[in-house]
């Protein structure tokens, strides 16, 4: 956990990074790299059954599933929307 936080948020830019974490390859449903015009990436796959959320340090979301983690440098504050960056449901 804290090597990944070392390399978390950039506080000059803002922006928020993530990790996801996988016991096994298998678990990888999608990786896709796109070789066009566009230059989206697209990951998919699962970390399981939900066992456990919570923020690590106040400002890392983790998410632990029964096959991984994923880790978003997000603090409390952005999803409740206190810091100006508005939350919008779907």
């Amino acid at each position: 956990m804290v090597s990944w936080r070392k390399t978390g948020m950039n506080q000059t830019n803002k922006e928020c990074s993530f990790s996801i974490e996988l016991t096994s390859k298998q678990y990888i449903k999608t990786i896709n790299l796109a070789n066009g015009s566009r230059e989206s990436v697209l990951v998919e796959g699962t970390i399981g059954q939900l066992q456990n959320a919570e923020f690590a340090e106040d400002v890392v979301l983790e998410i632990t599933g029964t096959k991984g983690v994923l880790r978003i440098d997000l603090s409390r504050e952005q999803i409740q929307g206190e810091t100006g960056t508005e939350v919008k449901q779907k």
